[in-house]
């Protein structure tokens, strides 16, 4: 061991936690998320209020709104966000229907910057089960391996800080929401390219994604059977350059260091599960980084 002496004015946490012995600190086995779950929350929520002496079931919060999930039980809920991105990253997930033995689950991939290569991911294969390349002839291949292409999305998964407008909980109450970090994982496949756009318009103009803000709303889409669904719609603010101070610095560290988290914890599930079958692979551990929200997969 070196006894060369170090400054403690060093800012480098890697060389200065080997110095004072945390290297081995930092546990492993704490694979939990703490990053804010953003997303469009399609169905309204309902609640109880009385109405001439009778307790009756309202609206509360309506259908298409933002949702925000902080990780210690509370929700809130509106229906226009302001975000200020810091970065995207692709990844796939695959759901897989629970039974009575286990439950609903997903299948994700590490993440990158893009999806022109194979990504490793939970169950030990590689993009969730879709074959590598282009498939020139998708009618061609065996039935078994359509039906799993299909239930295989693409995700674009934005990092950011979020600020609600208006806010409501759960209730329909007013509340105050201090401006969040969040991941926002996009797989609907017209949102995944809406919110793209705005990413192509900033290349385009060769500004970086944390100089601006994106206003975010959601728009109504109708089914054939009468349900409606909710699509994001986008603007930037290409005007108003923002500041970037030591605070969106430390933001984007953290960012970073959670992509790499997951991204390691991904390939310790590939390596544990690389030589098992599909049913072996350790639900426990997937669903350490991974929430299931039955409405995304209805």
């Amino acid at each position: 061991m070196s006894n060369e002496i170090m400054s403690l004015d060093n800012l480098n946490y890697d060389v200065m936690a080997k110095a004072m012995g945390m290297a081995n600190e930092a546990s492993s086995s704490d694979k939990k998320s703490t990053l804010s779950r953003l997303r469009i929350h399609h169905s309204p929520v309902m609640g109880q209020e009385m109405i001439k002496n009778k307790m009756m079931n309202v609206e509360v919060v309506s259908g298409g709104m933002y949702k925000l999930e902080p990780g210690d039980g509370s929700v809130y809920y509106s229906s226009e966000v302001k975000i200020r991105p810091y970065m995207q990253r692709f990844m796939y997930k695959r759901f897989i229907k629970g039974n009575e033995q286990r439950p609903n689950s997903y299948v994700k991939s590490v993440m990158n910057d893009n999806l022109n290569v194979d990504l490793k991911d939970t169950a030990g294969t590689f993009n969730c089960g879709k074959p590598a390349g282009y498939i020139s002839d998708f009618k061609a291949l065996p039935e078994k391996m359509q039906d799993l292409i299909k239930q295989i999305k693409r995700v674009r998964a934005i990092f950011g800080v979020v600020e609600m407008v208006d806010p409501v909980d759960a209730s329909g109450n007013p509340v105050t929401v201090p401006p969040t970090p969040f991941i926002w994982e996009i797989d609907n496949r017209d949102a995944f390219k809406i919110v793209g756009e705005v990413f192509t318009r900033l290349a385009k103009h060769r500004r970086l994604p944390l100089q601006h803000y994106f206003t975010a709303k959601t728009d109504p889409q109708a089914l054939p059977n009468g349900n409606v669904f909710y699509l994001p719609t986008v603007t930037v603010d290409l005007l108003n350059s923002l500041d970037v101070s030591d605070v969106e610095k430390n933001n984007f560290v953290d960012f970073m260091a959670w992509i790499s988290n997951y991204n390691t914890y991904v390939t310790n599930a590939w390596n544990d599960n690389a030589l098992k079958d599909d049913d072996d692979v350790d639900v426990d551990t997937v669903n350490d980084f991974i929430d299931i929200d039955m409405e995304d997969v209805a």
